[in-house]
């Protein structure tokens, strides 16, 4: 069974209940049901990234070819490559 929520005068309060508290000790995981969150979009950050002239041109053609845009390219080559390595 559940513990009853507890009330909290202020964010800093709760936070500090949190840093010690079993989380587990106030979810009956009996009655939690599967959600899908399709609107929610992962958080980005921007970086730069300094590319020889050629290989950025490179990869343009690729994008032009297959008609997206060059930075999304880019991702799917990374994320690819990513995948393989963690596979190996």
């Amino acid at each position: 069974m559940a513990k009853k929520s507890k009330k909290f005068k202020n964010e800093a309060e709760e936070r500090k209940y949190w840093e010690d508290a079993d989380s587990s000790e106030h979810f009956d995981l009996s009655q939690v049901k599967k959600v899908r969150l399709s609107k929610l979009k992962p958080s980005t950050q921007t970086i730069s990234l300094r590319l020889p002239k050629d290989l950025l041109e490179e990869i343009k053609i690729m994008a032009n070819k297959r008609d997206v845009p060059y930075q999304s390219l880019i991702k799917v080559i990374l994320r690819d490559r990513i995948e393989d390595e963690f596979a190996a």
